[in-house]
C-alpha cells in the first residue's frame, strides 16, 4: 500500500510562490509518473504537471513557464515549485502516483492553496 502526504500549502499573496512537496510511503514500490493535479470550488480536477521516472515533465497550459515539477527517486518525493502564483491558481493541490508496474493509482489527501489579490 502507497501513502502519500502533501505539505507546503498556504495563503500567499499574487506574484508570490509556495513550494509543494509530497512525500510517500511504501519504498518498496516503484513509481513511475507522479503528479500534480488541482481542483478550484465548483471545477473538475486538473492535471497542472506530471514528470515520468525519467524526469520529463510536462504541464498544463495555465501554468506553464511558472510552475516546475521535480522528484526525488531515492526519497520517493514529488515537489512542485510555483512562482507568479495568481488568485485563479487557487485549489487544493493533490499529489498522484502510478506504480510502474502495475499501474496502480494513488492519491494523497492534498493541501490547500489559496492566492489573495
Amino acid at each position: 500500500q502507497v501513502q502519500l502526504a502533501e505539505s507546503g500549502g498556504g495563503l500567499v499573496q499574487a506574484g508570490g510562490s509556495l513550494r509543494l512537496s509530497c512525500v510517500s510511503s511504501g519504498s518498496k514500490f516503484r513509481f513511475g509518473s507522479m503528479n500534480w493535479y488541482r481542483q478550484a470550488p465548483g471545477k473538475q480536477r486538473e492535471l497542472v504537471a506530471a514528470i515520468s521516472e525519467g524526469g520529463t515533465g510536462i504541464y498544463g497550459d495555465s501554468v506553464k513557464g511558472r510552475f516546475t515539477i521535480s522528484r526525488d527517486n531515492g526519497k520517493n518525493m514529488v515537489y512542485l515549485q510555483m512562482n507568479s502564483l495568481k488568485p485563479e491558481d487557487t485549489a487544493v493541490y493533490y499529489c498522484n502516483v502510478r506504480l510502474a508496474i502495475s499501474g496502480n493509482n494513488y492519491w494523497g489527501q492534498g493541501t490547500q492553496v489559496t492566492v489573495s489579490s
